[in-house]
């Protein structure tokens, strides 16, 4: 049993000595490969939220759920909302990944302008409707009427348009400019939500202008507090064909409080869409996965879509991201269905470039066996040289000597170990050299 190991180990030997250099060189390929295309994504990554107590924030929440699952950590970045998003997105130096954006956060700027070069979208991830609240007092008291029925009737309120960083002030501006009235008519502020929401309730402000998706807490607060209104935006289709990211939206009565019937009746609203932004360096694997989460946070029902209307790739600003567009093609990758995440992304990053390497080695590993044969009978083949020199010797030595040194070739050849499959040429060797020191004998 010793002998038989031990000659299968030199054959081992023999092929891994010929094959190494391939070896060598298909390992030396994979990890150039790895090295450049970083197919494994980063383990952190930050995402701009919004203010605390609104909906970017409990969105960002959940996606972080989402991605730990996945090994991933998603730093929140709290910020006052979508134009402080963005400022932080265009900010090389802000450490900030991806970001939720509202649709009409920014003003309309020069065509030359592109501040936005460097970033995608992952898609439209919800709307975000424009809630315009208001106090039934304050109605009555300037429009002697129990309701606000036009936006041009707020010339003279007190309306808060929330705070600078916010998307709400670049947005309620384009509506005032819609509807041709002067900021200077108005008294506007702009607090955060919170103490807007306050001085509200309090009398300090006519109206608050919020946008934002219906999980804010301080939205569904505002829906059922008595003498707090919302403005039924009756011109909501026409708004949404002269602002394409807008869309108009209802409402649906009842779907606030079922049992008290809130709202009593369907109101119309405009509601942009809110994108998740990404600069385009983000690694390819990280969009994925987000989208995939936004699959599972936004893809619910809710009172503005059916199940499956989000995320999308509709109403985007920006660019798809092409991973983005990926996913809403084809769906979870099928690797993905049966393996671990981080496995899944490597073969599917990765196959591409093994296919490419298997093409490069595949014909260069048929020299394999030619080489190991040539090495392996190399060991025997040499000795022939030295033996024909002393069968064929004519340099005047004695036999003596000539079988001196045929005795030295005998014990050399002895000690050479070749594998089982080439024995027969090592035994023909042995043979070689007696006929000669036969001849030698003889002569």
């Amino acid at each position: 049993m010793p002998r038989v190991l031990h000659n299968t180990l030199l054959s081992l030997r023999d092929l891994a000595l010929t094959a190494g250099p391939l070896a060598l060189l298909a390992l030396a390929l994979l990890v150039g490969a790895y090295l450049a295309l970083q197919p494994n994504p980063p383990r952190r990554v930050v995402l701009a939220t919004g203010v605390p107590q609104g909906a970017y924030a409990e969105f960002g929440r959940r996606y972080a759920e989402v991605l730990k699952r996945h090994g991933i950590t998603v730093e929140l970045r709290a910020t006052q909302g979508a134009a402080d998003n963005l400022a932080l997105l265009r900010d090389p130096r802000s450490g900030v990944d991806l970001a939720f954006v509202q649709g009409g956060a920014d003003r309309e700027r020069d065509p030359g302008d592109d501040p936005d070069a460097g970033l995608v979208s992952l898609g439209s991830m919800f709307h975000e409707p424009v809630w315009l609240f208001y106090r039934e007092a304050s109605a009555q008291k300037l429009l002697a009427a129990p309701a606000l029925s036009a936006l041009t009737q707020l010339a003279g309120w007190r309306l808060n348009v929330g705070a600078a960083g916010s998307g709400v002030p670049p947005l309620v501006q384009r509506l005032l400019d819609a509807n041709r009235i002067d900021p200077a008519t108005l008294t506007l502020s702009h607090q955060p939500t919170t103490p807007a929401v306050v001085d509200l309730l309090e009398g300090r402000l006519d109206a608050l202008a919020l946008a934002s998706a219906p999980e804010s807490s301080m939205v569904q607060m505002l829906l059922q507090t008595p003498g707090i209104r919302l403005f039924d935006f009756a011109q909501a289709e026409a708004y949404s064909r002269r602002f394409p990211f807008m869309t108009a939206v209802t409402l649906p009565r009842g779907v606030v409080d079922l049992a008290r019937d809130l709202p009593p009746a369907d109101v119309r609203l405009v509601a942009p869409t809110a994108t998740l932004v990404a600069r385009e360096a983000l690694h390819p694997a990280l969009v994925q996965l987000f989208v995939q989460a936004a699959q599972q946070v936004h893809g619910a029902p809710g009172w503005f879509q059916r199940k499956g209307d989000f995320p999308n790739a509709a109403h985007t600003e920006r660019p798809l991201a092409d991973e983005a567009q990926r996913v809403y093609r084809s769906g979870v990758p099928w690797l993905q269905r049966y393996l671990p995440f981080w496995m899944a992304n490597l073969a599917d990053r990765m196959w591409v470039v093994l296919l490419a390497i298997a093409a490069v080695l595949i014909p260069l590993s048929r020299v394999v066996p030619p080489l190991y044969e040539m090495r392996v009978r190399s060991r025997v083949f040499r000795w022939y040289g030295q033996l024909r020199a002393v069968e064929e010797d004519r340099g005047g030595r004695t036999p003596a000597e000539l079988l001196a040194e045929l005795d030295t070739i005998e014990a050399h050849v002895g000690r050479v170990r070749v594998p089982l499959s080439h024995a027969d040429e090592l035994y023909a060797l042995r043979s070689h050299i007696q006929l000669v020191r036969q001849r030698l004998q003889g002569g």
